[in-house]
Parts: C-alpha cells; sequence; structure tokens
C-alpha cells in the first residue's frame, strides 16, 4: 500500500442545516447544525478513512476555529500534521431549504498569508512526503498564496518520486493546465467549461479537451455530475466511469470523497481506470448523505459495479 499525504492550505470549519423556506430580509429559524471539518485535503482524508483506508493530513490551522477543526480530525481518527496559519481558521455554511431541496453555501475567507507563511507550508510539505507517496493537494489556496506557489509544491514532490493528485480550481487550476506539474489534475465540469470557453455538452466533447490537456499531464479527470467522469492520459487512451443512480441528499463533499476513493485504489495498486470507477462509486455514495457527511462505505461497495467503465 502505497502512503497517502494530503495537503490542505485552507480549511475550513463546516456548518451545515436545514431552514424551513428561505426568504430575503428576514430571519430565517434553521435546525440543529452539524459541525465537522472540512476543506479539499481535509475531506479527502476523511473520505479514504471512511472508506476503510489510512492516510495523513497536513492541515494548515489557526485561532479557536483551527483548534475545534483539529480536535474533530483527531476525534474521527484522523493522523493530523499541524501547520500553524495566520488568524482564525475561516467558518463555511450550508444552509438547506426543505420547501425546495435547494442547497445554499456559503465560504468565509481567511486570513491573508505571507511569504513566510507560505515557505513554511512548503518547508512542511517536504518534511512530510514520503518516497512514492500519493500527495492530494485539493481545495482552495489561502489569501496572500498565489497559483506562483504550485511550482515549488510540484517540485517538492517530484524530488521523492511521489505522485501529485491536484483538484482546485480558478487561477490555480488554469495555470497548472497550461503549465503542467500535476500528474493527476481534476476538475468538475463547471471548471471545465471555465477552461475551454466551451459548454462541453457531451463525453465526447468532454473526452477531447481533457485529451488536449493531457499534452501537458498525464491523466486529467473532467466530473460531469450524475453523467459520470472521463479521464484522458497522455498515452492517448480514455476512460468513462458512469454515475450510480442514487437518490441525491446533498452534494457537498461528492468531489472530494471522488478524488478519496480514487486515490485509495491507486495505493492499492489498482490500475488508473479502476480507480476513476472507485471514485466514481464514492462521489455516488456521498451524494446520498445529507450535510458533509461524506461518503459511506457499504454504500461505496455497493455502488461500485453500477458505475459501469468504458473505455472510450
Amino acid at each position: 500500500m502505497r502512503p497517502i499525504l494530503t495537503l490542505t492550505p485552507n480549511p475550513a470549519l463546516d456548518l451545515s442545516a436545514g431552514t424551513a423556506q428561505v426568504r430575503p430580509n428576514t430571519k430565517l429559524r434553521c435546525g440543529p447544525a452539524v459541525v465537522e471539518p472540512g476543506g479539499g485535503g481535509v475531506n479527502v482524508s476523511r473520505a479514504v478513512h471512511q472508506l476503510d483506508g489510512a492516510s495523513r493530513c497536513l492541515v494548515a490551522l489557526g485561532g479557536a476555529t483551527g483548534a475545534i477543526l483539529e480536535e474533530g480530525l483527531i476525534l474521527r481518527g484522523l493522523d493530523v500534521i499541524r501547520v500553524s496559519a495566520p488568524g482564525d481558521t475561516r467558518q463555511s455554511l450550508a444552509v438547506t431549504c426543505e420547501e425546495t431541496g435547494n442547497q445554499f453555501r456559503f465560504s468565509l475567507a481567511g486570513a491573508a498569508w505571507s511569504e513566510a507563511d507560505c515557505a513554511s507550508f512548503l518547508g512542511a510539505v517536504k518534511a512530510a512526503v514520503e518516497p512514492g507517496a500519493l500527495v492530494v493537494l485539493s481545495g482552495s489556496l489561502p489569501p496572500g498564496m498565489g497559483p506562483e506557489w504550485l511550482k515549488p509544491l510540484a517540485d517538492v514532490v517530484a524530488a521523492t518520486d511521489a505522485t501529485f493528485i491536484v483538484d482546485t480550481s480558478g487561477e490555480p487550476l488554469k495555470r497548472l493546465a497550461a503549465e503542467g506539474g500535476a500528474d493527476v489534475l481534476r476538475m468538475d465540469h463547471a471548471e471545465a467549461r471555465f477552461l475551454s470557453g466551451t459548454q462541453l455538452a457531451d463525453v465526447a466533447e468532454v473526452r477531447a479537451f481533457a485529451a488536449a490537456l493531457a499534452k501537458v499531464t498525464p491523466q486529467v479527470i473532467v466530473a460531469m455530475g450524475a453523467a459520470g467522469s472521463v479521464m484522458a492520459c497522455s498515452d492517448g487512451s480514455a476512460w468513462h466511469a458512469a454515475g450510480a443512480d442514487v437518490p441525491v441528499l446533498s452534494k457537498v463533499g461528492a468531489g472530494d470523497s471522488f478524488v478519496g476513493g480514487f486515490t485509495l485504489a491507486l495505493a492499492s495498486g489498482k490500475p488508473r481506470e479502476e480507480a476513476l470507477q472507485a471514485g466514481m462509486a464514492a462521489a455516488s455514495a456521498a451524494v446520498m448523505t445529507a450535510g458533509t457527511e461524506l461518503c459511506r462505505f457499504e454504500d461505496y461497495n455497493r455502488l461500485l459495479p453500477e458505475c459501469v467503465l468504458t473505455r472510450l
């Protein structure tokens, strides 16, 4: 089993609740809140753990909220590597309107990082990466850590012969798509449309787009929601894994669950196409759970054969 290390420079303490109706300019009374540790890499480690795997979770934390988040990770059995971050760790809020089933998600900004903060995080990664590991960077970068930090981070991972799996958005995604640096680059449909400037209306269009990016990145994965995920590789191969037909309670954490299932499958020695299928099973399992509960192992096992794998 290859070791897994997740990186979360911009975590959040996730709060989720429901309310009867959402109306402007009025006090909205919510039900009891569920409080869980969150942020891309944090959720990937949680998903790996819930799928009966193991990982180390390197996470930047600050202030009282950071302490609560760290305690939540430890209570869930995660192996935490704490890096000090400036200010107080941010929070996010997801509220479900019970009248319509729509979910409203609010993500607060954290404190800005200095050059010294960024360098400290990079040093912590260098100390934590094991030879041959799978290193996952998932989620956003904090204010002050620009996309120029992706190359030194990728260099640290490459120096240990580790595999760098990245799931991000915005300018960092744009930089990686154009210049490379990741071994596996995952994005959702909206992010792929942002990069391509087109609608990417079907699997064939998504495959062509992913194949173009695979000229600089060995493996590119584009998620298409319930329509599944497409993976194109630098050797010219491409695959599609369907999503399972399941009731949707919450889409929060589905992408991170995909990355968790995909990474754990690679760590277990499965070929990349079977890892794609495992990722879709984990994502399908995640949307069946409320709030940020992520994927359940029993759902994942049941749904795996339903996420049909096809060579394109």
